[in-house]
Order: C-alpha cells, then structure tokens, then sequence
C-alpha cells in the first residue's frame, strides 16, 4: 500500500520516500535528499534539482493541468459547502458563480468529445474520487435509486423520506444518485426522520426550473442545521453529465463525477448491501439492469439484494421486476429479489442479507 503525503512536514520529517505519492504539494524549497524510487508526484512542484533526483530514481511526475476549474488530483468527496461555497440564499442566482455550477459549464464547453488534455483531467478527476469513496465506504451501504423528477410537496416524496427514515434507523449507510427528487428525499428521511416542519418548509420550493436563478431557490429553501454523525451516513454519487441537476444538500458528502458511465457502475458496484429501486424512469430502469447484470454472472461478488418499492409501477406499469425474477430463476440471486410496498420488509429483507 502506497503512503499518501499531502503536507510537506510529513515530506520534511521523511527519511525515505521510494513509493510514495506526494500529492499538490510545491516542493520548490525541498531538498529531496531521500531516496525517491518508484514515488508518484501527483501536481507537485519540483525544482530542477528535485526534477533531476526524481527522473533518475524513476519516479512518475503528473503535472498540474491548467485552466481547469478542479483538483485533478482530489484525496476527499465533496461537501455540499464546497460544491455551493459562495452561494447567498438572499441572492438566488449567485448559484451561478458556485464551483459546482461553474465545473458544469466547463464541462459543457468541452462537449461529449473533450480534447485529449481536458479529457485526461476528467479522468484523472474521476478516478482519484472513485478512490475517495472507496476509503469512505464501509460495512454494507444500500443504494436508492428513483426518479429526479419528484417534487418536494408530492405524497411520493414523502414516502421516499419515510423510506429513508427506516433505512436511517436500521444503521444502514445510503447511497442515492445525489440529485433531486428520491435522491433527495431518501437521505433527508435518514438524517431527520419524517420531520413535517422541515417537510413543510421544503414544500415551499418543490422543484426547480432551468435557469439558475431558479436552482438557487431550490437550494435556498433547504434547512442548514441537519444532524451529522460520527462517519458518514449519506453520500450522493451525482455526476456533472447531468449538470443541469444540482447535487442534493441532504447528503453529507458527494462523489461528483464526470463521465456518467463510470459514475453509474461505480454507484451499482460499491452497493454491496443490495439496491432499492423505487419508481423511475429510463434511468432507474437502466440500473436495474445494470444491477441485475452484475448479479447474474457474480462480476463483483455474491448476488446482492434488488427490492422493488412499489408493485403496481414494478410489475404492471413499467414490469422490470418479473422480467429479472424470470432471467434470475433457479440461480442465487432468486432469493434475493424482493417486490413489496411495505417499506418495514423491505428495511427487513436488506437486513436479513446482511446478517447472512
């Protein structure tokens, strides 16, 4: 396992550094009389002297990348804070001058095909946040998946908060794909509980329209004062290919990510509790076929729970369900596929997996 160093006392009380990965530090004033086989400088600045003892020890230099509006090279997830810092609930449309709307817009001027320099620091970006969650997570978190489209004053919204009540209250650690709608209610239920006040205020803003402005309002109305706990609980995985979509609040942290596609088997893989698909739209059905697939052929471990929430949407409206209960028939995963309306043996199904 390689020693991760971001200060530069720990670089300076270091008698050896062969292996290390030193991370956005400018190395400028350091000697680097240590040995520096095999360390990996990750937007260091080194001066020639160092540059030197670095080539000829072998060790790897990744340069900062300029203009970019991001560390290419994060060690941690985001906090809603940081995504909105800059943000003045009095001033709604200062939304638009927060990192998070101002990444967006960055990411939009390089289309779906960025040059090979701004599509390098996307991936460099993604990839260090997959290995933040990654020493975030443990135990055996449970994703919720749901449609973004639910307003904060709908009896659906409601119910996803009551859902994440219950999950918050069996110990688990939700994941949601950060957004709005279920994305939101689901760790608000886990943090609050079904708090009518803070339901009733919320109401007041029950979505948002397209303009930033709007976004802003929708932030505005949220409560600021939302219990922490002692390791983190909630954690969105949005991704900014949906920027028009601001992260949720609700969540403690968020692993924002660029490329959509890694966000979305990322957020499946590390469910290792099993998922929760509540009704949606093409999205959501797309995930739970992206789940089932993982399930089917053990591509990341043993078969994980799939609970549908809602019998009507699951096997007559829109019936994902009993499609993977046929393709699931006669393997491991059967047994682990649930569709209910009753979120109490929902929250007992997840539990169940996970004494097992």
């Amino acid at each position: 396992m390689r020693t991760e160093i971001r200060d530069l006392e720990q670089v300076r009380a270091a008698e050896d550094l062969r292996g290390a990965v030193l991370v956005g530090l400018d190395l400028s004033g350091e000697d680097l009389r240590v040995p520096l086989d095999g360390a990996l400088f990750l937007g260091c600045v080194l001066p020639p002297s160092g540059q030197r003892r670095a080539d000829a020890a072998g060790a790897l230099v990744f340069p900062n990348i300029p203009d970019v509006p991001y560390s290419v090279y994060r060690s941690a997830l985001y906090t809603p804070a940081e995504l909105f810092d800059g943000f003045d609930p009095a001033r709604p449309e200062s939304y638009a001058d927060t990192p998070d709307a101002r990444i967006y817009r960055h990411s939009r001027q390089q289309g779906h095909h960025p040059d090979p320099l701004h599509a390098l620091a996307e991936r460099l970006h993604d990839h260090a946040i997959t290995e933040a969650l990654d020493e975030v997570l443990d135990g055996s978190p449970v994703a919720v998946m749901g449609g973004h489209a639910l307003g904060r004053d709908t009896p659906g919204y409601r119910r996803a908060v009551g859902l994440g009540a219950a999950l918050g209250e069996a110990g688990f650690t939700v994941l949601t794909g950060g957004g709005p709608g279920a994305m939101e209610a689901v760790p608000l239920g886990v943090r609050v509980g079904e708090d009518p006040e803070v339901l009733r205020d919320l109401a007041r803003a029950p979505k948002f329209g397209g303009d930033t402005e709007s976004i802003g309002r929708w932030i505005a109305a949220f409560p600021t004062d939302l219990p922490r706990f002692d390791r983190p609980r909630t954690i969105g995985i949005p991704t900014w290919f949906y920027g028009h979509e601001p992260p949720n609040p609700a969540c403690e942290l968020h692993a924002k990510y660029f490329a959509n596609s890694v966000r979305e088997e990322g957020l499946l893989t590390v469910a290792t509790g099993g998922v929760v698909y509540t009704p949606g739209s093409a999205g959501t059905v797309q995930e739970v076929f992206q789940d089932y697939t993982q399930n089917h052929y053990g591509s990341v471990g043993p078969a994980a729970p799939m609970v549908f929430l809602g019998k009507d949407f699951w096997v007559d409206e829109v019936p994902a369900a009993p499609l993977v209960q046929q393709l699931a028939r006669g393997r491991e995963a059967e047994r682990w596929i649930l569709v209910t309306d009753d979120i109490t043996e929902a929250v007992g199904f997840l539990q169940a997996y996970s004494s097992a």
